[in-house]
């Protein structure tokens, strides 16, 4: 019978389109659109120091599913980790963004299934509290800012994901979004 299972590694071979610079992981992952009550967006000022080349960014919160969880369970425990912002699950909307994108983070490739929900809050977008962030995530994110929504659409900064300012209006309008795949890094 032959073995069907995925337990061998990932190879360039079976990601068309994905260089073959770094060991590949694979993994759903949850991005949140967290909004203030003041329709501000909250995006974490980010950089890789394994590759400075790479610059800065803006990047949504959010990360990958531990086994087992579901995208409201990954979402919930992602937002709490990244910024100490603690929500009921019903405060977060259905999966309507979905994306394929691989990027470079520090010594592997990613290769991620992504779903981007919403999150509102009630009141003003608060300080962000680093207590329960991971290592990497305290070296890698040295900044955050509340940002207008029309300043991230008429913005020329970089952003993760990287048409977060073209998609991110049709996304607020409750449009269904199925986007290509995206080589970030």
């Amino acid at each position: 019978m032959p073995d069907t299972s995925d337990d061998k590694p990932d190879t360039p071979d079976d990601l068309p389109g994905i260089p073959d610079d770094l060991p590949v992981v694979r993994r759903s992952a949850v991005r949140l659109v967290v909004l203030d009550a003041d329709g501000r967006l909250l995006l974490f000022h980010t950089r890789d120091p394994d590759h400075p080349r790479l610059g800065t960014w803006w990047e949504l919160p959010g990360g990958g599913a531990d086994p087992g969880e579901t995208y409201l369970d990954t979402a919930v425990r992602e937002l709490r980790e990244e910024t100490g912002i603690r929500v009921d699950p019903a405060r977060v909307g259905p999966p309507r963004w979905r994306r394929r994108a691989s990027f470079i983070h520090r010594q592997l490739r990613h290769v991620q299934d992504e779903v981007i929900v919403a999150v509102r809050l009630d009141g003003p977008g608060p300080d962000v509290d680093e207590t329960d962030r991971l290592d990497y995530e305290r070296e890698d994110y040295f900044g955050f800012r509340w940002w207008p929504v029309g300043g991230v659409v008429e913005s020329r900064e970089r952003f993760y994901p990287g048409r977060l300012p073209e998609l991110l209006t049709p996304f607020l309008a409750g449009e269904e979004i199925d986007e290509p795949f995206e080589l970030w890094s």
